[in-house]
């Protein structure tokens, strides 16, 4: 009975510090459902990256729906790396079944060229379409899922889009 107690306390202490393999052979997708298990994103919010994102259908202006995303606790949604628009994109498409232009949260209204996330994070990754930013016509914000490469346009603020808020967990 020692011998046994001694065995289970060992497991456990294992498990507890990390020595122990998983029985599946996938690590990252076990790691991937703990991490989104113990995170905390309310019902109609989905965890991506440590953040909750929300898929807002109802068409609005930018301004509009930023002040919306700002309602919920959000803003419009930052995008920091492909594997997250990539993501944001699987948000959209699971809900409306195909790859709407869709408002995310980078403007350079403030000075020209200077692109900022109403979130206040660092604007260092872009998936621009070729030629964009072009700023045809006063156009200071960003769509995201346009054209054949689903990538980004500056478009002007006015335009009506659904939208991606964004929040911390």
């Amino acid at each position: 009975m020692k011998m046994l107690t001694l065995c289970v306390l060992g497991c456990v202490m294992m498990v507890l510090t990390g020595h122990a393999k998983p029985l599946v052979e996938n690590d990252q997708s076990v790691r991937s459902e703990l991490v989104k298990s113990s995170l905390s994103c309310s019902s109609g919010w989905s965890e991506i990256n440590g953040r909750c994102f929300h898929y807002v259908p109802k068409t609005m202006t930018w301004a509009k729906a930023e002040k919306n995303c700002q309602s919920m606790g959000a803003n419009l949604a930052s995008v920091h790396n492909f594997q997250e628009y990539h993501d944001i994109q699987k948000l959209i498409a699971t809900t409306t079944h195909e790859y709407k232009e869709t408002w995310i949260g980078g403007s350079d209204a403030q000075q020209e060229n200077v692109w900022l996330w109403t979130d206040g994070r660092p604007f260092h990754y872009t998936h621009w379409c070729r030629g964009e930013p072009n700023d045809s016509g006063k156009q200071h914000c960003i769509q995201m899922n346009f054209g054949d490469q689903k990538c980004w346009d500056d478009v002007g603020c006015d335009y009506y889009r659904p939208s991606v808020c964004a929040k911390k967990v």
